[in-house]
């Protein structure tokens, strides 16, 4: 069987963003307003017509590299407009003490978060479950949060459906031994991108070590998400098979980058279903 493992990212996947994140933009904005101690509400809104303008010029930057595009999703334009602001601010100097604040403050904010599921997303898990392939959700938000979301959905055979959160797919890092695959080099270059994409994630290789970890290779495993970066980019190199569902903010070197691979464009995560079963088809 060519299939084995099928990962899935979790915000934006199978979440419709104009929903779920509609408490979380305010409630945010208003984390960094009282960690900075003032209104920033006008110069929020400036630092995001600016983003918007040349998108290409910025992203979310982590430790130094640019790791996602900012206007992928409203949690990444947030954080990235939250960076320009705390770096005017001359505060948080320190890299790890802005790591660890920025993060507690996201998860503050995407606490509030509502449950906001696509149409298509209960039918889709149910999909992929009845395929007999084991299924995980591999995503960087608070395992619990999105395991109450989806026992909320309560999909047929959702006990076969393992959760694992804050993955920390940006962390450019190596991974818990140290050693990275052969084809894992430390960028690649889209024609449609000025910057390089940051492939070698250790955290994230850790998790999808540990899916792997019953002697299934990697050329074994789906991963479908909407990120190409946080999501696709280092199983891409590893040599999995990729879907990415495209949105609204989906940019064009992402979907570049998944032809480039041999991966699938998904108009919607439905389309997950057919991608899995083709490939169970597929001869080796």
């Amino acid at each position: 069987m060519p299939l084995k493992q099928i990962v899935l990212d979790f915000d934006g996947t199978f979440t419709d963003l104009s929903i779920e994140s509609r408490p979380f933009v305010p409630a945010f904005r208003a984390a960094i307003a009282d960690l900075l101690g003032r209104d920033i509400g006008p110069r929020w809104q400036e630092i995001e017509a600016k983003i918007r303008a040349n998108p290409s010029n910025y992203g979310w930057t982590f430790q130094g590299k640019v790791v996602a595009p900012s206007l992928a999703d409203p949690y990444l334009l947030g954080t990235a407009i939250s960076q320009e602001l705390i770096d005017e601010a001359g505060v948080l100097k320190i890299p790890t003490l802005r790591t660890a604040i920025s993060q507690a403050l996201y998860s503050h904010a995407y606490a509030s978060t509502e449950t906001g599921f696509k149409p298509s997303a209960r039918a889709c898990l149910e999909g992929l479950l009845a395929t007999g392939v084991p299924c995980a959700i591999v995503t960087n938000s608070d395992t619990r949060v999105v395991q109450a979301k989806i026992d909320a959905l309560a999909p047929s055979g959702r006990e076969r459906l393992v959760v694992r959160g804050e993955a920390r797919k940006f962390w450019i890092t190596d991974p818990a031994d140290g050693t990275w695959p052969a084809s894992v080099g430390e960028t690649e270059r889209s024609p449609e991108l000025p910057r390089a994409i940051f492939l070698r994630r250790g955290k994230y290789l850790d998790v999808l070590r540990e899916l792997t970890s019953d002697g299934i290779s990697f050329d074994e495993l789906l991963v479908v998400g909407d990120i190409y970066e946080l999501d696709l980019a280092l199983p891409a190199a590893l040599g999995c098979q990729i879907g990415l569902v495209v949105g609204a903010g989906t940019q064009p070197y992402e979907q570049e980058r998944v032809r480039a691979h041999g991966g699938r464009l998904l108009a919607d995560i439905a389309e997950a279903v057919p991608f899995a079963r083709d490939l169970l088809a597929s001869p080796r």
